[in-house]
């Protein structure tokens, strides 16, 4: 596998849609940025969030998911609850090609406020908003600004293309919109 610079990242986002809607460059105007970078595309967080509640005293089970233990906000700033959990989306759709994996990792300025943004991969073939998972690990409530740069994606270029796609084995999270709950 090979990282694939921004010069390919930019011609795939520009000639086949790759990522709508896409930013040449990096942004950082009073901002967490986000954008184009040199190996990688930052991502924003749309202003559409589910917040973890223990209002009901529900239990999370991802074999049998109640969306009751979530709270829908949508907002310009989300605030997560000390040491709990907030799902969201990024504001980019992704279309994935077959011979591309692409892994999505934390930004640096959310890591050092005690906010992490699950690691996870965006497999060859899919395509959709991706759902991103935001764990406060902190004692204190902790912000997340919508339309600002949230997490990074890494493209790596396999040595030939898979032999089953996300899309070949209709994946269940294919074609996703909005914030996607879990589904068995």
């Amino acid at each position: 596998m090979a990282i694939l610079s921004d010069k390919w990242i930019r011609r795939q986002a520009l000639e086949t849609g790759m990522i709508e809607p896409f930013v040449e460059s990096q942004r950082r105007d009073n901002c967490i940025s986000y954008g184009l970078s040199s190996y990688g595309y930052d991502a924003r967080v749309a202003d559409e969030f589910k917040i973890f509640t223990n209002v009901d005293s529900a239990v999370v089970d991802p074999k049998n998911f109640d969306g009751k233990s979530l709270v829908d906000r949508q907002t310009d700033v989300c605030i997560i609850p000390p040491n709990s959990f907030a799902l969201a989306r990024t504001v980019e759709y992704f279309r994935i090609p077959r011979d591309v994996l692409v892994i999505c990792l934390g930004k640096s300025t959310y890591a050092r406020c005690g906010i992490i943004v699950n690691v996870t991969p965006l497999e060859p073939g899919w395509e959709g908003h991706v759902t991103l998972e935001f764990s406060n690990t902190t004692p204190l409530p902790a912000k997340i600004y919508a339309n600002e740069g949230a997490c990074q994606f890494l493209f790596l270029e396999g040595n030939e293309p898979c032999e089953t796609s996300y899309a070949d084995r209709a994946g269940k999270y294919m074609g996703q919109r909005g914030v996607t709950l879990p589904r068995l």
